[in-house]
């Protein structure tokens, strides 16, 4: 592929990403800035990255409305179980890549990425860490198109799973043998082997549920995109949309029912959603705000989403 090409597919690759509400930034590790005043959300203390600026930098607001700032700065941040993953750039090309952080945010691990960094998780107890990222030249279907590549870290282990594309795959109970499947959204269960994922292939898309140790995918539904599974693991949320022209709104299924909640207000959404309580889930999207905001929503679709913390974006409860 020639020079020319190389540099437009990454324009388009950056281009896509901000316009789903992504950003791309580089890191600088400076000293904290000062608190300032803030909505006081309903919840605990909230991690989140704050876009104001630029700085992309990793804060916590206090349930008392303070901000304050940390020297991290992430594109992609998560944290449970006393492990946090920031997905940031890490060199020139550009590169990127996975930090794994401990309690008192010391690295131990880095784990390089392929391509631009789109969605992070932790497991509850801290020993999975699970990421996605878009990759250019990686398509089967469109020259110097993309696709996502989904990946792990048990950190009881420190076995690194580049890829989940190589699982077996079942879809609508026939094995699925195609080379353009795509996994995005890992989200990990309590028992740290069981999590759920898009899986996409052939311009169609299902949420999974797989099993980490056996290396295996079952479809659970067709047409949800980056699944986060509830505390409990009765329920899981996901954006979707019932044509590929309708806006994207953030749905909960009730595992044990079967049965979907479309949770309003939530049109627009282009993320993966995470549970602040068994009660409250939290995404990031551009709605009537200049950039993207963090807002919060019942889950069970006793509200409207409602936009609490403007700015900012990759929210996550800290207990």
């Amino acid at each position: 592929m020639s020079g020319h090409r190389v540099l437009v597919g990454v324009i388009a690759i950056v281009l896509l990403v901000l316009g789903g509400g992504g950003y791309v930034a580089y890191i600088a590790v400076r000293q904290p800035a000062a608190s300032e005043a803030a909505p006081a959300p309903k919840i605990g203390d909230v991690v989140y990255i704050d876009l104001d600026g630029g700085q992309d930098r990793v804060t916590t607001l206090r349930p008392d409305g303070q901000r304050i700032a940390s020297g991290l700065r992430c594109q992609r941040f998560h944290r449970a179980g006393g492990t946090s993953v920031c997905l940031r750039l890490a060199g020139p090309g550009p590169t990127y890549e996975a930090a794994v952080l401990n309690a008192d945010n010391s690295v131990v691990k880095t784990v390089p990425l392929p391509g631009i960094p789109s969605r992070a998780r932790v497991s509850a107890s801290g020993n999975i860490v699970a990421w996605t990222s878009f990759v250019t030249g990686d398509s089967y279907t469109v020259p110097g198109g993309f696709s996502t590549r989904a990946g792990f870290l048990d950190l009881r282990t420190g076995a690194v799973t580049d890829s989940i594309e190589h699982f077996d795959a079942t879809v609508n109970n026939r094995p699925l043998k195609a080379a353009d499947v795509n996994y995005w959204g890992i989200t990990v269960a309590a028992d740290d082997n069981t999590f759920y994922a898009t899986l996409a292939s052939g311009g169609l898309n299902w949420l999974v549920k797989g099993d980490l140790t056996a290396k295996t995918a079952r479809s659970v539904r067709q047409n949800a995109e980056c699944p986060s599974l509830s505390p409990d693991g009765t329920r899981v949320a996901y954006k979707k949309r019932p044509t590929p022209l309708d806006k994207w709104s953030l749905v909960v299924l009730d595992l044990r029912t079967n049965k979907e909640i479309t949770l309003p207000e939530t049109s627009g959404i282009d993320d993966q959603a995470v549970w602040l309580d068994e009660s409250t889930l939290a995404f990031g999207a551009v709605k009537g705000e200049p950039r993207t905001a963090v807002y919060f929503v019942p889950a069970d679709g006793s509200a409207p989403a409602k936009a609490e913390i403007h700015n900012a974006a990759s929210p996550v409860s800290v207990k």
